[in-house]
């Protein structure tokens, strides 16, 4: 497997799917790359030339932030917004959904699983008022 960016790329994919596996770069991003490269986005990664990983290795380390970098950066950016105590931040803090999404039903995943509450729902027998 070729280590590109500190990442073992898979080498029975296609190029442009393999460079995704790269935190940083999405499909966009891998095409850009590979376009600018003059590599087919179609070959696959076995049938990548020495010269042609250590082009791709290259450009990605000088042009792209990627893996550790962004993730530290990404890190930063929320510690600023809790610090100064955004909207946003206040949100981080408390493990909410950020971008004005219902939380009365929905948001599961950003919440966790449910907490079941004593004296909740239908009794049966009961009649309404």
């Amino acid at each position: 497997m070729p280590r590109i960016a500190g990442v073992d790329i898979p080498r029975n994919k296609h190029v442009w799917v393999s460079l995704q596996y790269i935190y940083g770069i999405g499909s966009t991003t891998s095409l850009k790359i590979l376009s600018e490269l003059g590599i087919s986005p179609d070959t696959k990664v076995n049938d990548l030339t020495e010269d042609e990983v250590n082009k791709l290795r290259e450009v990605i380390d000088k042009e792209y932030r990627v893996e550790g970098d962004l993730r530290k950066e990404v890190d930063l950016n929320i510690k600023r917004l809790i610090e100064i105590g955004s909207y946003r931040g206040l949100r981080h803090r408390r493990g909410l959904p950020l971008h004005g999404q219902r939380t009365r039903t929905n948001a599961r995943a950003k919440r966790g699983p449910r907490k079941t509450v004593a004296g909740r729902g239908q009794r049966r027998g009961a009649t309404k008022k």
